[in-house]
């Protein structure tokens, strides 16, 4: 089994954890997670990649091990979020990578693209959006209207999702048998939750993630005129990402690979090795 770093690496008054494992000459893939985890969810994913890749997973500034200043000290946008993984990549001499995406990592990886797309050697995108056809309604109404409007009853509706029940939902949901998701998942997302004013922090992140959304025709315009390796694997009973945004990219990429499992949000927690298995033979086809 191939050997995972656990580091930290200070960009001024920030400092970014992160997991790094693999040849130090290979080929890099670049793990950006979603909420409300971190590189943990990666846990099992980068062993299993390390024997043909230099896997490289930082934890988001709000998340994980990662530096949580408060909302006065830092902006909690997604254009920060890519400012900081930027710098980090520059600091760890990564120029070219095939980008592994989920959730909230997926617009940071479509900024740092449309920055510089001669760096993106592939995308694998794991329930990390990309399309209007991926947002399921109910899940995203509240963070819609809080986006508009971030009043005290807007904020009110959305707090539930910081909270156990919802951090939890998102690991079970859609998980045909949920006794094979790990509890101490979400229960490490939940603990760093708790940090003082990571709440404020999420809120913040919430509010913004509207301008994910402005970007997409820019990043459907690069997808078209690269068609860079495009590899959608995304658990098919996902409430927060629907099906319909993996398949999407096929409408720009029409060679992308879309692999759908019988499982929910957080697709390793029950499919590692299904996934693994995908990547490894998409990988072997460019």
């Amino acid at each position: 089994m191939p050997t995972v770093h656990h580091r930290t690496l200070a960009l001024d008054d920030l400092e970014v954890f992160y997991r790094e494992a693999g040849p130090a000459d290979a080929p890099v893939l670049l793990l950006l997670h979603g909420y409300p985890t971190s590189s943990h969810m990666f846990r099992h994913l980068i062993p299993a990649l390390a024997d043909r890749y230099r896997v490289i997973a930082p934890d988001h500034i709000g998340f994980g091990r990662s530096s949580a200043p408060a909302v006065d000290d830092f902006p909690y946008t997604f254009d920060a979020l890519a400012d900081v993984t930027a710098r980090f990549l520059e600091e760890v001499g990564v120029t070219r990578y095939t980008v592994y995406v989920q959730d909230y990592g997926a617009p940071v990886a479509w900024r740092l693209a449309l920055r510089d797309p001669a760096a993106i050697e592939g995308t694998i995108s794991q329930n990390g959006n990309a399309y209007e056809e991926g947002f399921v309604e109910d899940f995203w109404a509240p963070i819609w209207a809080y986006a508009a409007d971030p009043s005290p009853e807007n904020e009110s509706a959305l707090r539930p999702a910081l909270e156990r029940a919802a951090v939890e939902w998102q690991y079970t949901h859609g998980v045909p048998d949920p006794t094979t998701v790990d509890p101490d998942a979400w229960e490490h997302d939940i603990a760093l939750l708790r940090r003082p004013g990571v709440d404020r922090a999420q809120l913040h992140l919430f509010g913004d993630y509207g301008t994910n959304r402005e970007l997409y025709p820019r990043l459907h315009a690069w997808l078209r005129e690269t068609q860079v390796p495009v590899l959608a694997v995304w658990g098919r009973n996902d409430e927060i990402f629907g099906a319909a945004g993996a398949t999407a990219f096929r409408r720009d990429v029409p060679n992308a690979r879309v692999g759908l499992l019988d499982a929910g949000h957080f697709l390793l927690e029950s499919n590692l090795d299904d996934v693994v298995e995908i990547i490894r033979d998409w990988r072997g086809g460019f």
